[in-house]
C-alpha cells in the first residue's frame, strides 16, 4: 500500500475502525486483526481504533488479542479518542488515514459527520449502512465533493449489500451472453441455540420504515436517469409466495439491496456501457405457520411505526415487538457459530449472438453466495475486505473519487477472490442451458 498521494506526506494510518467499541465495531476490529496477521497484504498495515472512551478501546483490542490467540495486538495499533457529536475530533481522526471504516450508526443519525469530515480532510470511508435514504442523500450531498477530493465514500459493504451486489456481478460475469435479470433468495440457517439480531439493527428498520415519504423525495431531487429494461421485463412477486424452488414461502426481502444493486446496475451502464441487469430480492420463511406469525408481526409493525409513541415502544421493546428476534444484548457466541446463510441467484439472459432487445431469454443461471451468520461474523468479513480491495487494488477502482455502492466501487477489483479467501464463498450451482 503505497504511502501520500500528490506529495502529501504519508499519512500515519492507513485504516482507522471509527465506532471499535461498540457491538459491531468489536467485530470489525477482530477481523482487521485478522487481516493484519494474515500476510494477505503487500506490506504491514497500519492501523487504529477510534472511538469516544480509551478503556473500551483497548478492552476492544484485549479481546481481539484473545480471539487471536496472540498475547497482545501490541503497540502497533493506535487508539485515537473522538465522537461522533464533535467534528474537530472527527477531522482529527480522518486527517491521519487513508481510509475510515465507519460502525457508528443507525447511520441516519449518526453518519453524515463522519463522511463529511473524510470527505473535507481527504480519506476515504466504507460504513455498513443498510438505510437507502441515508446511502443516497450522501450521494447527493457529497459526490461531486468526494470526486473532486479523489475519495472513496463506499456505503452498504455489510451483509447489506455485498452479497448481493456482488453476486449479481458474478452472475453475469459467470453466463456466457447477457445476463439481463436475477432475482435472488435468501436463507438463514440456525442451530439449535436459535439466532438473534441486535438492537442497533432494529432501530434503523423502525427508523427507516416510517420515513419511506422522504426518500421518496429523495430520489425525486437527486433525479436518477432511468434504467432502461434490457431483455424480457421481470415480474415482481407478491408479498407472500409459494416457492417451488425451495419448497417454502418466500416474501420480499426488506433491506437496501435491491435499492443498492439497482444504484451499481445504473452506474455500470452509464458510466462503463454495459448491459444493465434487472434484479429482485426475497427471503424465504418456511412453512405457513411463519407465513402467519410474520404477517400478525408485520401488520403490528407498520401501525405501530407511524406514530411516535408507537416508535418509542418499538425501540424500548424490540425484544417483544420482534417476538425475540432483536435484542439488546445480541447474539451469544453459540448462537453466531450455529448461523449461516445462502443466497441463491436465478439469472436469465441471451445467449452469445442473441439480440437481448428482441425475443425471449434463452440462456438460465443458478449462483450461490454462502457465508456464516450474516450480521455479525459475514458483515465484518465483508467490510474489511471491501477495505482490503480498496487499499490494495488501487488500480481498478473507479478512475475518479465519488459516493459508490460496492458493485460500482469494485466491480474490476479482487474483492470476490479476497471474500471466496475468507468464507463468504461464491460459486456457480448450474448452467441449464434453456
Amino acid at each position: 500500500a503505497a504511502g501520500g498521494r500528490g506529495g502529501e506526506p504519508e499519512r500515519p494510518y492507513e485504516l482507522v475502525v471509527l465506532g471499535a467499541s461498540g457491538f459491531t465495531g468489536q467485530f470489525v476490529v477482530e477481523e482487521v486483526a485478522r487481516a493484519a496477521a494474515g500476510g494477505e497484504l503487500r506490506g504491514p498495515l497500519r492501523w487504529a481504533v477510534a472511538g469516544r472512551s480509551r478503556e473500551k478501546l483497548q478492552a476492544v483490542l484485549e479481546r481481539a488479542a484473545q480471539r487471536l490467540g496472540k498475547a497482545a495486538l501490541g503497540a502497533e495499533v493506535g487508539v485515537l479518542l473522538c465522537d461522533v457529536g464533535d467534528a474537530a475530533s472527527l477531522a482529527a481522526v480522518a486527517r491521519q488515514t487513508r481510509l475510515v471504516l465507519n460502525c457508528v450508526g443507525p447511520y441516519r443519525f449518526f453518519g453524515e459527520p463522519v463522511v463529511e469530515a473524510c470527505v473535507e480532510n481527504g480519506a476515504s470511508c466504507i460504513d455498513i449502512s443498510g438505510e437507502p435514504q441515508f446511502l443516497e442523500g450522501m450521494y447527493l450531498k457529497y459526490n461531486e465533493k468526494a470526486a473532486g477530493k479523489g475519495v472513496y465514500i463506499i456505503g452498504s459493504c455489510g451483509f447489506d449489500s455485498i452479497p448481493a451486489d456482488m453476486g449479481v456481478l458474478y452472475t453475469r460475469d459467470k453466463l456466457k451472453g447477457t445476463l439481463t435479470a436475477v432475482e435472488s433468495f435468501l436463507m438463514v440457517k440456525s442451530g439449535p441455540e436459535g439466532s438473534c439480531i441486535h438492537d442497533g439493527t432494529w432501530k434503523s428498520a423502525v427508523y427507516g420504515l416510517a420515513d419511506q415519504d422522504n426518500l421518496r423525495k429523495l430520489r425525486k431531487k437527486i433525479g436518477y436517469a432511468p434504467v432502461p429494461v434490457v431483455g424480457a421485463k421481470l415480474k415482481r412477486r407478491g408479498l407472500v409466495f409459494y416457492n417451488q424452488e425451495f419448497k417454502q414461502y418466500s416474501i420480499p426481502f426488506m433491506g437496501s439491496d435491491v435499492s443498492v444493486v439497482k444504484r451499481s446496475q445504473r452506474y455500470l451502464h452509464t458510466e462503463l456501457k454495459e448491459t444493465p441487469v434487472q434484479y429482485g430480492a426475497y427471503v424465504n420463511i418456511g412453512g405457513l405457520g411463519s407465513v402467519i406469525k410474520l404477517m400478525f408481526a408485520g401488520i403490528f409493525f407498520l401501525l405501530l411505526v407511524k406514530f411516535s409513541f408507537g416508535r418509542k415502544l418499538l425501540t424500548k421493546y424490540p425484544e417483544f415487538f420482534s417476538a425475540g428476534r432483536f435484542t439488546k444484548k445480541g447474539p451469544t457466541q453459540k448462537q453466531m457459530d450455529g448461523t449461516s446463510f445462502t443466497m441463491t441467484f436465478f439469472g436469465e439472459g441471451y445467449s452469445e449472438g442473441q439480440d437481448p432487445q428482441n425475443g425471449k431469454p434463452n440462456v438460465k443461471i443458478c449462483t450461490e453466495v454462502k457465508g456464516p451468520e450474516p450480521g455479525y461474523v459475514a458483515t465484518p468479513i465483508a467490510m474489511v475486505q471491501a477495505a482490503v480491495s480498496l487499499l490494495e487494488d488501487t488500480d481498478c477502482l473507479p478512475k475518479h473519487g465519488g459516493v459508490y455502492s460496492p458493485g460500482a466501487a469494485f466491480s474490476k477489483t479482487r474483492l470476490i477472490d479476497r471474500l471466496n479467501k475468507r468464507g463468504v464463498e461464491f460459486s456457480v450451482i448450474s448452467k441449464p442451458e434453456v
